[in-house]
């Protein structure tokens, strides 16, 4: 095997993985735009809200714009009469990481009545959340509450798994770490075509059914 091939050989497999992270990046984009609001005056109203968990630190000390950003969106819904319950679903791995009750003691704080609020501590990844919602809570119906590259993400999965919904655009981050999260987001997507392919369930067990009432 000639140098030359080996060459071109990792040529055309870069060519192609970046290819295929544009054209995920792209499809995923411009199949969801009619489902994204960013004005509370538009956006149709919903039964439930799905807040999409995520930390509330980026590091010791460091808040997370992102998790701010994303509290004020589901109180400004709320308020604003377009949802009547929030469902938080995130991320609860071990004894000292618990994405939904930093979520539910900052919603409470800013108003919220704790019996309006619900909690998915099993929602570890996007997917998880979005058929967790559906399945175990019993919602195909409800309105997801994150920064618009990751509704775009989430609205692409409840597409294809048959779930009617919405999304309400947290205000975005443009600082480099807005970036940086950007980036990984095209790979995210990458992921996400790859488990929809695969038909990927949620890690855990759904267990039992919870109305929300």
């Amino acid at each position: 095997m000639s140098r030359r091939f080996v060459i071109r050989s990792i040529i055309l497999a870069i060519l192609c993985i970046v290819t295929l992270v544009l054209w995920a990046d792209y499809w995923v984009t411009s199949s969801t735009q009619k489902q994204l609001y960013s004005n509370i005056s538009d956006i149709p109203k919903n039964k439930v809200g799905l807040l999409l968990g995520t930390a509330k630190h980026i590091k010791k000390g460091v808040n997370n714009p992102y998790y701010q950003n994303r509290i004020d969106a589901a109180v400004e819904l709320y308020n604003s009469g377009k949802i009547e319950y929030i469902l938080i679903s995130g991320d609860n791995s071990t004894l000292h990481y618990n994405e939904p009750k930093m979520m539910l003691a900052d919603l409470i704080a800013r108003g919220i009545p704790a019996e309006k609020i619900f909690i998915d501590d099993a929602g570890l990844r996007t997917l998880d959340s979005i058929l967790r919602c559906r399945d175990i809570f019993g919602e195909d119906h409800f309105t997801i509450i994150s920064q618009q590259f990751h509704n775009e993400r989430a609205l692409f999965i409840a597409n294809h798994k048959d779930i009617n919904a919405i999304a309400y655009n947290a205000k975005d981050v443009q600082e480099d770490l807005g970036q940086k999260v950007l980036a990984r987001e095209k790979l995210a997507r990458v992921k996400m075509l790859i488990d929809l392919l695969l038909n990927t369930q949620a890690k855990y067990d759904y267990g039992s059914k919870i109305e929300i009432k």
